[in-house]
């Protein structure tokens, strides 16, 4: 099992195989400096690099993040055009990197109703960087769990299978990427205790962690106070 050091050194054992992130708090940061709300989403966006970097040094072999919601349609248009441009961004910049890094990109949700060049960048990122072994980055934009469950249902109809053959394990396999292990720590920013329809199929038994900081300031130290707190649990997945 992977190990890690806290900020104070402190020895972390048993390091979570699979961490989502429900990345929240870019507005508030904002308005608490008097700034709009898109320099919020930028300095949000800014954060990416140093987050996949920690993550990734503290040996985090899957890495979730929640981007965007189906339930982000619902913003202004405005803003949802700016954040659907901070992603084709940030994909152009720092696709090449992430690739040299060892990080393989995948991508869950829908592609169909984003902009085609959008959808197309995507598609180009996994693409690129699809032998990459170190880190498996995926990408939560235009999700929703629940939609995903329809999804599958849908899939699952449509291929007429025997409802009497129907398991987890059948249906698991419908998933948007169905080699995705389940999360083992969702981490929420922002001091928000809510799931917010993410994964929530396959978090059935994540570990949760609420941290208070902000999404653009969430840096190393709250990461290494999040694995700690993790570390510190043991799971029991319905036993005693």
């Amino acid at each position: 099992m992977p190990n890690t050091k806290s900020k104070d050194n402190t020895i972390i054992e048993n390091i979570p195989p699979h961490v989502a992130v429900i990345m929240d708090g870019n507005g508030r940061w904002a308005s608490q400096k008097g700034l709009p709300r898109a320099q919020g989403h930028e300095a949000g966006t800014n954060n990416l690099r140093r987050v996949i970097k920690c993550f990734a040094e503290n040996k985090i072999k899957y890495l979730t993040l929640y981007a965007f919601s189906t339930e982000n349609w619902l913003r202004p248009e405005t803003e949802v055009n700016m954040l659907f441009d901070l992603l084709a961004q940030s994909i152009v910049e720092e696709t090449p990197k992430l690739h040299s890094d060892g990080v393989q990109i995948r991508h869950i949700g829908r592609l169909d109703s984003i902009p085609s060049e959008l959808g197309q960048s995507i598609k180009e990122s996994i693409e690129l960087t699809k032998s990459n072994e170190r880190m498996i980055l995926t990408i939560a934009f235009n999700y929703g769990g629940r939609t995903e469950i329809i999804d599958a249902i849908k899939n699952i109809v449509r291929e007429k299978i025997d409802p009497d053959n129907i398991n987890e394990e059948t249906f698991s396999n419908y998933l948007y990427d169905n080699q995705l292990p389940d999360p083992d720590l969702i981490i929420r920013t922002a001091g928000e205790m809510r799931i917010s329809n993410f994964l929530i199929w396959q978090s059935a038994y994540s570990e949760y962690y609420s941290s208070p900081v902000l999404w653009p300031d969430f840096d190393d130290d709250e990461i290494k106070n999040a694995l700690y707190s993790y570390s510190n649990r043991h799971r029991k997945y319905g036993t005693i």
